[in-house]
């Protein structure tokens, strides 16, 4: 039996997809019957065709238990599922479950998980083996922690908590009170209630050694990463870089040796992944920080920087095979005992969201905040940056070669942002050079190393050419250099005041075109035939384009809120049902986490090297959708053959022109309805909705109340894209919002996938919201209308593939047994619907509940309230045959809690206040008391619902954040009205029901679902189903396809 990871976290993100893939496949091939439990419906693990039992369900002991008892499996491996697996595993181990059953843990011991997590143990091993260790403690109480601070003696302390996910509860305290609140947090957040706290290492090096040890104890280092950010950043905010670039070889041998000690120490019959040893920025000390038994995100990305499958490996180790006797998938001709060696070098760099939690501070600490990030590789350091730059999809063109805000700062602001790690400190970095800091102050302030620092100063010198030459000067050899050092056309467009065309023509002209070279594990000693390239400025080109009929899929870069795994599953589905039509077919991507990943480039270069039969965009989300239309443009004034000789290389399904019209605001609208915003809002009214074209998870999105804030808005939006329009719309507050998953052929049929219902009333992002599929208060004849609707629009657009309408009514995929991504893919390469079999709408008997799972307690000071722009980072479904017990399992797996007992806190708004009565019902019911501040209270007596009053946090004392505080409320349900009060004493109230971890309910519609979830819950039991039990046929069994992996046009 395998564990996944759960829904996406920050920290724990698609690539627990990747490895736990890898383990089942591999799994399945030695012959093993594979059971997965996971609760995220978003992946391709969790298709029932990827393991033999697949349960899609909350991941807690007591129920992952029954599937112990139910599948009796020989052996559990949760060294695949990130923190979530080992945690779970610990407890399953703990309360006697795994011996119950006779399930051997097997790819890390408890012992050996115990000594890696438990910061007692660990550091008690390193002390074992001689290797040093910061000052440090460990507490379990607030006291313990206040006696280790002061035998220490000195601030900043690092506060680390035990058994936790990307440094949640941890951070770096400068002063007693912040030390007081760090601890406070890190003890509630870690499994053991344990902390450790240690002297500060800010400012030195932090390296990473990836690292395997089989059960005959051979141990192989797969990768060394560098960070380039020092200590006092998370391994997951860094931009990091393999393999390591500033040790010497004396160094890194060092390193080597720690790392197998530490292996061994730790060791046991079991695969570990090593993590960071770190050396002073001064002279050679070294100490070791923490081991990881399991894979982490720094895995996937030593997995594609070296083409070494770490995730397939250890799960063979995991089952008694020795290095030595694994094949090299890529080689063929060594075994995995070889170690891996490359001749590029990658660069990591991660991607933020901050923009989305207002009110939370852009900096980075020892607690994980990035969403997602972008990998690139090259021949070297200075290629591989720029490109990574290019791929995080920030609108910058390279590193440099551009207008940044940070030229216009001041000198101390500009000190600050290289002082104080946050998301720009790196286009600080260039500001800096670019008005003429030197490296050796930017090394003080900064403790970046400065190897890396003249590395990006070579790079301003290289711009400074470029803007005292002009571009009919340039010659070959200068574009080979420029190139070498990763400039893109747009970068030498920009310092020469010429065109990207143009600088692009000029390139060809001088015969200047990209290389392509294969990942092949061994700096090419042996020859490798893997299709896994990437692009340089190099003249010996690796790749060997066929003839063949192929197709070119486009990625989603790299993960964010709104553009998340589900596209991964989507281009990978797409990329298997071609495979089996007959196509080869390239995946282009540029996110290291996926298993989708292939290469990073150039699409233009790629395009014109294979000059593919079909390139699809549909399936990446917003990524490929916004060059649908320059690539289209290219190809019409190019013409170029496929190399199939099947006609010319053309975009596969909905014509980019139909893609804008549904993603441009103003040509939507116009389709629907065959000025000026402010005299729009007026004449609609307000509240409106507002929102920009080519957005992705309702960036920008907001709910107006007046012609201040839609001012506010407009300059806002304008950032975010300034050449396309934004849309106002009426905002309906009471409305149902619709979801509709349909599929269109090239011959005018048009099928429905689903139909969703939205839990959350309308103005709450799709993504954030609940949604059940089929839907449970939608008339007969509203789901008729919107059928017709929905066939209507997708024949207006002629639409080939997906298409996902949205829809509000006023007063699909893993759950409906069809692959919607597999069959669009078949539709765009010319079959019909009736060709593949899918003529029909399939409404499943069972009930599926998706629940989003939000990173609120990541962003200290924001809110924690719902609206049109999306903030979740992951997603989980629950499945059952009824809609109860399935929204109850989802809410359990996002880590809601469902209070059976206790006391409620009410407060509505006075647009929500026509529910309350039966809100306050519903848990008096139940047998919850409940609370109430006056005016909701005043409400519910007149409605005779017996009601305890309590005092706002404005009012008093003692007031509802006392009552949270004290243990005293169990459950909290908030509308927010929106005021200035509400913003002050409202959001208070809420952070503090975050940091307590009381539930906190902030819909009508949520608050409602969960009564009935709790009444289900109180009446019977929750039961484990597989995937594969909700299907009566083998075949729609393994047709099984999530909800949430349906893309957008």
């Amino acid at each position: 039996m395998i564990l996944g990871a759960g829904p996406i976290v920050i920290g724990q993100a698609c690539e627990f997809d990747y490895s736990g893939t890898q383990a089942c496949k591999a799994l399945k091939d030695e012959g093993y019957e594979v059971v997965l439990v996971n609760s995220n419906p978003a992946t391709i693990m969790t298709d029932p065709d990827m393991a033999h039992r697949t349960y899609v369900a909350p991941m807690t002991s007591e129920l992952v238990e029954q599937v112990l008892e139910k599948e009796r499996p020989d052996a559990l491996l949760p060294t695949m599922g990130g923190q979530t697996a080992l945690n779970l595993a610990v407890a399953l181990a703990e309360s006697g479950a795994l011996e119950r059953y006779g399930v051997e843990l097997i790819g890390a011991k408890l012992d050996a998980i115990k000594k890696a997590e438990d910061r007692e143990l660990f550091k008690e091993a390193m002390r074992n083996i001689g290797i040093k260790t910061p000052p440090s403690g460990i507490g379990n109480t607030m006291e313990e922690c206040a006696t280790i601070a002061e035998s220490i003696g000195e601030f900043p302390l690092i506060i680390r908590p035990a058994f936790t996910l990307g440094g949640t509860g941890g951070g770096i305290a400068y002063n007693k009170e912040e030390f007081e609140a760090i601890c406070k947090s890190g003890l509630a957040a870690s499994l053991t209630s344990q902390v450790l706290v240690e002297k500060s290492l800010l400012g030195w090096k932090e390296f990473e050694l990836e690292v395997m040890r089989d059960l005959a104890d051979n141990v192989v280092i797969i990768c060394s990463i560098e960070n380039i950010d020092p200590m006092g950043v998370h391994t997951g905010d860094s931009i990091t870089v393999a393999p390591a670039q500033t040790l010497t070889d004396k160094e890194y041998q060092r390193l080597r040796d720690y790392s197998v000690a530490i292996i061994r120490e730790i060791g046991g019959r079991m695969w570990w992944v090593q993590r960071a040893i770190r050396g002073q920025p001064c002279g050679w000390g070294g100490h070791g920080d923490r081991d990881e038994p399991r894979v982490s995100r720094s895995s996937a990305l030593a997995s594609k920087a070296t083409g070494f499958p770490i995730a397939k490996m250890a799960a063979k180790l995991s089952v008694g095979y020795t290095l030595d006797q694994i094949p090299n998938d890529i080689t063929k001709k060594t075994p995995a005992s070889f170690e891996p060696s490359i001749d590029y070098v990658v660069t990591k760099i991660p991607r933020f969201a901050f923009e989305k939690f207002p009110g939370s501070q852009p900096v980075l600490t020892t607690q994980m905040k990035s969403v997602g990030e972008a990998m690139a590789m090259g021949r070297t350091f200075q290629e591989s940056f720029q490109k990574a730059v290019r791929s995080l999809e920030y609108g910058f063109s390279g590193w440099g070669c551009g207008r940044i805000k940070e030229l216009d700062w001041d000198w101390d602001q500009l000190k600050y942002s290289l002082r104080v790690p946050n998301p720009d400190r790196i286009h600080a970095i260039y500001a800096a050079i670019k008005r003429g800091m030197k490296v050796e102050e930017i090394h003080e302030l900064s403790f970046i190393d400065k190897w890396f620092l003249s590395q990006l100063k070579e790079l301003v010198d290289v711009e400074q050419f470029l803007l005292s030459t002009a571009l009919p000067e340039l010659s070959r050899d200068d574009f080979y250099e420029i190139k070498r050092r990763g400039f893109s056309d747009k970068q030498v467009a920009y310092a020469t005041k010429s065109t990207e065309y143009e600088v692009r023509a000029k390139r060809l002209s001088l015969g200047v075109v990209p290389a392509y070279k294969r990942v092949d594990t061994c700096a090419a000693e042996f020859e490798a035939n893997t299709p896994y390239m990437y692009s340089s400025y190099d003249l010996e080109c690796e790749s060997s384009p066929s003839q063949r009929k192929k197709v070119l899929i486009l990625g989603g870069g790299p993960n964010r809120i709104g553009q998340g795994i589900e596209f991964d599953y989507c281009c990978c589905h797409a990329s298997f049902a071609l495979q089996e039509a007959g196509y080869e077919t390239i995946m282009m991507n540029s996110n290291p986490e996926t298993v989708s990943t292939d290469y990073d480039t150039d699409v233009l270069n790629v395009i014109d090297l294979e000059r593919p039969d079909g390139i699809i965009v549909q399936f990446g989300g917003q990524t490929p959708l916004k060059l649908a239309l320059p690539i289209q443009n290219y190809l019409e004034k190019q013409q170029l053959p496929s190399a199939s000789g099947a006609g010319r290389v053309r975009i596969w399904g909905t014509s980019p022109d139909s893609i804008d019209a549904a993603e441009d605001r103003e040509r939507f609208n116009a389709i629907l309805s065959e000025a000026d915003a402010l005299s729009i809002a007026s004449e609609i009214g307000y509240p409106v909705v507002v929102r920009p074209s080519y957005v992705l998870g309702g960036r920008a999105m907001e709910i107006v109340y007046g012609d201040d804030k839609l001012v506010t808005y407009l300059e806002n939006a304008v950032e975010v894209d300034p050449e396309r329009p934004v849309l106002v719309d009426k905002y309906l507050s009471d409305a149902v919002e619709i979801d509709v998953d349909s599929l269109a052929d090239s011959y005018g049929n048009v099928v429905i996938g689903g139909i969703m219902e939205h839990i959350e009333q309308a103005g709450v992002h799709s993504g954030d919201s609940a949604c059940s599929l089929p839907t449970k208060t939608v008339p007969i004849k509203c789901l008729e209308i919107i059928r017709s609707w929905t066939s209507t629009l997708a024949k207006r657009l002629k639409v080939c593939g997906l298409m996902n309408c949205q829809y509000a009514i006023t007063a699909s995929g893993s759950a409906i047994g069809h692959p919607l991504a597999k069959y669009a893919s078949l539709v765009m390469s010319g079959k019909s619907l009736q060709d593949i079999g899918f003529t029909s709408e399939v409404v499943p008997l069972h009930v599926s509940v998706k629940e989003a799972v939000l990173p609120f307690d990541k962003f200290q000071g924001s809110d924690v309230l719902l609206g049109p722009e999306m903030r979740s980072t992951g997603e989980v479904m629950g499945i059952d045959f009824d809609f109860s017990m399935a929204f109850a399992k989802a809410q359990i797996a996002a880590g809601q809690k469902l209070p059976l007992r206790g006391t409620a806190f009410i407060s509505l708004n006075d647009l929500t206040k026509p529910h309350l009565a039966a809100i306050a019902r519903g848990f008096q019911e139940l047998g919850f008391q409940i609370v109430a501040t006056s005016g909701t209270a005043r409400v519910l007596e007149l409605e005779a619902v017996p009601v305890e009053r309590v005092l706002k946090m404005h009012e008093g004392r003692p007031h509802a954040g006392d009552m949270i505080a004290n243990g005293q409320i169990q459950v909290m349900v908030i509308t927010s009205s929106g005021d200035a009060l509400d913003q002050i004493d409202g959001r208070q109230l809420r952070r503090m029901a975050l940091a307590y971890k009381v539930p906190i309910i902030t819909t009508v519609a949520g608050a409602l679902a969960s009564i009935e979830a709790i009444r289900c819950l109180k009446q019977s039991s929750m039961k484990m189903l597989a995937l594969q039990d909700f299907f009566t046929t083998p075949a729609d069994s393994k047709n099984l396809q999530t909800a949430a992996s349906s893309t957008t046009i």
